[in-house]
């Protein structure tokens, strides 16, 4: 049996050939989710530039939610925020990139919000 960090990489080698084989054809919306916070970010690859990014220890949200960030509050304030924020530069539509991590939790409290802030994935 595989270990639990087998299975990480497992996954993370996984999301990143999908993300390959899907093309480059809009930005992604990458997500790290540390310990203590979660960042996102809007990536341009044909250019190779970071166009929006976000996090919750950010001055726009730190110190506003319980745990400085750990919060499922806290990451769904980052996802309207990232939103805000890429649709003011006139990104519409991104490619979602969670990473190695499980759509779960906080990840997917970001996801959802996000896309009722206004992006497609």
């Amino acid at each position: 049996m595989a270990t639990k960090q087998e299975r990480y990489q497992f996954r993370k080698e996984r999301t990143k050939r999908k993300l390959e084989a899907a093309g480059i054809k809009h930005p992604r919306l990458s997500v790290y989710r540390s310990l203590n916070y979660l960042y996102a970010s809007v990536i341009d690859d044909l250019n190779g530039k970071v166009v929006v990014s976000a996090t919750t220890c950010g001055k726009e949200l730190a110190g506003k939610y319980k745990a400085s960030g750990k919060s499922i509050e806290a990451a769904t304030a980052l996802g309207e925020l990232i939103a805000k924020k890429a649709l003011e530069k006139g990104i519409k539509e991104v490619c979602f990139d969670r990473g190695a991590r499980v759509y779960h939790g906080r990840v997917k409290a970001l996801a959802e919000a996000a896309r009722k802030g206004g992006l497609k994935f």
